[in-house]
């Protein structure tokens, strides 16, 4: 029960950090500091787990949809997600016989 807690925790978290920091990424933006730092740290928190938050927060802020490369990744990288989870589910979840 306990690895269920910390694994839905942990998803929370870094979904959270991925709605962050696309809220940091429009306020760059839209003050034309630097963006690219910030696109891949979007990028490594969806890796790590929160892109499905960081692709709805893309469309809820309207932030970042003209950009390709995470127009094209973060789909990929939800499904990545989801395979993911699928397989660490399927092996911390105990077989009943």
């Amino acid at each position: 029960m306990l690895r269920y807690i910390v694994l839905i925790v942990y998803l929370a978290a870094v979904n959270i950090y991925g709605f962050v920091l696309v809220r940091s990424l429009r306020n760059a933006m839209l003050e034309r500091s630097g963006t690219a730092a910030k696109k891949w740290k979007l990028l490594l928190a969806g890796l790590l787990g929160g892109a499905l938050a960081g692709y709805i927060a893309m469309f809820l802020l309207r932030c970042g949809t003209d950009d390709a490369l995470l127009m094209l990744a973060m789909p990929m990288l939800i499904a990545l997600n989801a395979y993911a989870l699928y397989l660490l589910l399927r092996a911390i979840t105990p077989v009943l016989a």
